[in-house]
């Protein structure tokens, strides 16, 4: 069974939304648990405060009393600051839905606070007379066995709090783990088998032996696309030898083949290289193939496989193209042209040459021959010539001088 290459990357694109969403909610979790570090740093600190609160020397009243009245104080701070941080604590506010439960204990806490303060401050203050002393300090220490108590309770609470959400997402953890190592597994073959589809491509060979079991539908696809473009040159009499494109025999056989596969219009166009042919040969011969090789290999990039091009004389190439409308075909051909146009050439001696084509191009009507066709094409090319190198021009262009002169 082979495997759709846009599935492939449309599931990929998702498992990494999906990695992408597991990735935020790690860091919910951890922005969680620093808020929950934040509650028990917060209610240790307040802790402490309660305990130096009942350490303050009464030696002097009044440093003792604004040492109390700044204690007391930052501790319904303290309690403030909760109330604030549980307006971030999602996961409890949704997932556990404790609100009331942890503002009832804060509010507790609160009133415990308060009843503390007013304990310590009866203690500092009246405490100063020996018969009070002892009552304001057995209501000193009631008061603070209550609110410890209560702060061990939040304490205690927020464990459990944490211990739900940890169990909560630890299910969640395993499950996106699985999940993940099962998709990266699959992903990572996929893509190993993709790449090595594109590596048969890129060394596939019409002469080669080796048998591949291509895995996905798009290479399988393009695979015999090439296999079915290369069948017609299988004959070596049908390859030019120095641009392994098609020659006249071949051109010819290839467009039998191809041409009852398409109902477009079909146009042939003449190419031939501007200052360059058999009596003026301005470059070595190496040089020549070099330019002829360059010249070849562009014009087949543009090549569909219902198209036809060969090499037909020294420095002629011929292209059949089909297409929709008459219209395209003359642009297609004119990008073949503007492509070989942008080729340059570092020459020994000459520095970068410019190579320029000119052509003539005919809409081949379908009680014509290819021979006939190719034979109209010429006309227009050596029009071409005669007027501007590096062009391509049509039948219309060849009727209107005809007009001229008559």
């Amino acid at each position: 069974m082979k495997h759709s290459i846009k599935k492939i990357f449309q599931g990929l694109n998702t498992y990494l939304f999906f990695v992408l969403f597991i990735a935020f909610l790690t860091l919910m979790l951890t922005l969680e648990q620093q808020l929950s570090f934040d509650k028990v740093d917060n209610l240790k600190n307040q802790k402490k405060l309660i305990a130096s609160l009942t350490k303050i020397k009464k030696d002097d009243i009044e440093i003792a009393l604004i040492q109390f009245n700044g204690k007391s104080t930052q501790l319904l701070q303290e309690i403030n600051k909760l109330k604030v941080l549980y307006k971030y604590n999602y996961l409890d506010q949704y997932l556990l839905e404790n609100q009331q439960e942890y503002f009832d204990s804060l509010n507790k806490l609160e009133e415990l606070t308060k009843s503390f303060n007013n304990a310590a401050h009866e203690y500092y203050v009246e405490g100063k007379d020996k018969k009070l002393e002892k009552k304001t300090k057995r209501n000193l220490d009631r008061a603070f066995y209550k609110i410890n108590h209560q702060i061990d309770q939040i304490l205690l609470k927020t464990v459990d709090y944490d211990e739900q959400k940890f169990v909560f997402f630890k299910n969640i953890i395993i499950a996106a783990f699985a999940l993940m190592l099962l998709a990266t597994l699959y992903y990572r073959k996929a893509l190993y088998s993709i790449y090595k589809d594109l590596e048969f491509l890129l060394y596939l060979d019409k002469k080669s032996k080796i048998t591949f079991n291509i895995y996905s539908t798009e290479v399988d696809a393009i695979a015999l696309r090439i296999n079915r473009k290369t069948v017609t040159t299988d004959n070596p009499s049908f390859l030019d030898p120095v641009t392994d494109i098609n020659n006249y025999k071949g051109l010819i056989n290839s467009y039998s083949v191809k041409k009852a596969k398409s109902s477009n219009f079909t146009s042939i166009t003449v190419l031939e290289i501007d200052n360059f042919s058999k009596t003026n040969r301005p470059f070595s011969q190496d040089i020549a193939q070099g330019i002829l090789k360059k010249v070849a290999y562009t014009i087949s990039l543009h090549e569909q496989p219902i198209d036809t091009i060969a090499r037909t004389d020294y420095n002629q190439f011929t292209v059949i193209l089909s297409r929709a409308t008459k219209e395209q075909t003359y642009k297609d051909a004119e990008l073949i042209r503007e492509s070989i146009a942008e080729l340059k050439f570092n020459i020994p001696g000459q520095g970068p040459v410019q190579i320029t084509v000119s052509g003539g191009h005919v809409i081949k009507p379908t009680n014509t021959s290819i021979e006939e066709g190719m034979k109209q094409a010429k006309e227009i090319l050596a029009y071409a010539k005669s007027t501007a190198k590096n062009k391509i021009l049509q039948a219309k262009d060849l009727a209107q001088k005809e007009m001229y002169d008559n």
